[in-house]
Parts: C-alpha cells; structure tokens; sequence
C-alpha cells in the first residue's frame, strides 16, 4: 500500500490509499449536495492519473443521496473515458438500494468487499509494464 491522502468535510472523509497501482477512494460518512464537491474532486484528480485501476470504496457511507448515484455515474464515465478501470465496493444497503433502484448497479462493478474489488481490478487489468523482448 502506498500513499495516503485523507480530505474531510463536516459530514464526510476522503481517504486515497494506493494498493500496487490500482487507487482506492474511500469515503466515510454521508455523500449529499452539501458535501459531495470535494468528493468529487479527489475522484477526477485520481481518475486524471490514469492509475491501473479504481476503487470506490463506500462501505462506511451512512446517507447516500442523489449527488451520490450522480458522482458514481460520472466517474464510471469518466473512466470509461480515460481506460480506467473502475469499481464499487460496499454491502450497505444505504448505498446498494439507491444504485439499484436506478439501475446504476447494472452498468457499474460492485463487490461486497474492498478485497473483492480490488481482486476482481486486478484480474481485469492487463499489466501495463512492457513486455520483455
């Protein structure tokens, strides 16, 4: 694991932690129109990075509210964009309904786990040191 870059708000923290080149966003407490700014910024700086891959870990996510379905659908474009590829992770139904209701759970990745986002990045991300010759 390498660095870590921690933001906070009133109502929410943002973690950023590298694990072997696949970033991982972590985000604690609510996401709503009041907060979700700073969130969103961390996200696209390190989507801008273009690491081997990213995480969205939102298992300790307490409000997830329509500024959250939103912030998950732009970074998963904006990854899609860039060639990043790009997971949730959670099992808190706060989270997992709203993706589901909307449908977002259907286009995005998610996986109960951060362990399991990161393996199934991993099994999804082709090395991209060149190859011997």
């Amino acid at each position: 694991m390498g660095e870590t870059c921690t933001e906070t708000t009133s109502a929410t923290a943002t973690r950023t932690t590298d694990h072997a080149g696949i970033t991982v966003v972590a985000v604690t407490g609510e996401i709503d129109m009041s907060c979700e700014q700073p969130i969103r910024a961390t996200i696209l700086r390190q989507l801008d990075r273009r690491p081997a891959g990213l995480v969205l870990d939102l298992a300790e996510v307490d409000f997830f509210g329509s500024a959250g379905i939103q912030l998950v659908v732009e970074a998963a474009l904006r990854a899609e964009r860039l060639d990043v590829p790009l997971a949730v992770a959670t099992d808190r139904r706060t989270v997992l309904r709203p993706l589901e209701i909307t449908l977002v759970h259907e286009t995005v990745a998610i996986h109960p786990t951060l362990g399991a986002a990161l393996a199934a990045l991993r099994n999804d991300v082709p090395s991209r040191q060149p190859a011997n010759r």
